[in-house]
């Protein structure tokens, strides 16, 4: 955020008052009752951004799929057929609205999720308290009955506790008219499933922004030729990681 010299402003402002003047700067105002003005204001504050609303009305809805997310530490000593079956990548196995992802990480860490076409109550539904890590290795032991033991291990032997992450994503295309003084990148711009795009598209967010800052004859010229980039860019993107999630699991059978 760059401080403005003078006051009003455009873009996310709470209370009453007049309208601020369109001088195309921003103002913030904060929970302790302070105000600030900038020249800019980028909203990189993910899924349940606050500076969004500045621009889109568009909120997060949840995909249907919930990954479940779990681990086991030093895997090739104390869990050598996982660390096995994982290799040095990952491993996927998939079925009917659900599966298994398992990725090797460093110092000797396997992260896994059961991924799980459910509903976003789905442990309250079950009655599953989510701190209670054997009732929720018993429900799913259910969930994935007649499933390989070798596979059902990730879900028996697992170190830490589960924890569930409901999938949120923006709708697509997400887009909006240019609003002076603000803008947006990563989720909080394009909220996408993860599938191996959302960091690098953010990163890549970023430094197109500084370019077009560091290049342009102006701030909103800038935040202009940003957005021009960004936006179909996400657009394509969206699109891709709705069809990976749909394949990561399947509702029908693979």
């Amino acid at each position: 955020m760059t401080r403005a010299g003078g006051g009003g402003g455009r873009g996310p402002r709470r209370g009453r008052g007049p309208p601020p003047p369109p001088d195309g700067t921003c103002r913030l105002r904060f929970g302790d009752g302070t105000a600030e003005d900038f020249d800019l204001v980028v909203g990189a504050d993910g899924t349940w951004s606050r500076v969004r609303p500045a621009l889109s009305p568009a909120v997060p809805r949840y995909t249907g799929v919930t990954f479940v997310e779990t681990g086991f530490d030093h895997c090739d000593t104390r869990h050598p057929d996982l660390a096995r079956l994982v290799g040095n990548g990952s491993m996927l196995v998939k079925g009917v609205g659900r599966s298994l992802v398992a990725q090797r990480n460093s110092n000797g860490h396997i992260r896994a999720y059961i991924a799980l076409r459910v509903p976003e109550d789905w442990h309250t539904a079950a009655g599953v308290d989510l701190g209670d890590r054997r009732a929720v290795r018993t429900h799913l032991l259910r969930m994935f009955d007649g499933w390989d033991e070798s596979l059902r291990y990730v879900l028996r032997n697992s170190d830490s506790g589960f924890v569930s992450r409901p999938l949120f994503v923006l709708p697509a295309p997400h887009t909006w008219q240019h609003v002076p003084g603000v803008t947006l990148l990563g989720d909080a711009a394009h909220l996408m499933p993860p599938v191996g795009l959302g960091a690098n598209l953010a990163m890549l967010d970023g430094s197109d922004l500084a370019h077009a800052l560091a290049t342009e004859p102006g701030v909103d010229d800038a935040v202009r030729a940003y957005e021009s980039i960004m936006l179909p860019r996400s657009i394509e993107a969206a699109t891709g990681s709705a069809q990976g999630l749909d394949h990561l699991v399947p509702s029908t059978a693979p």
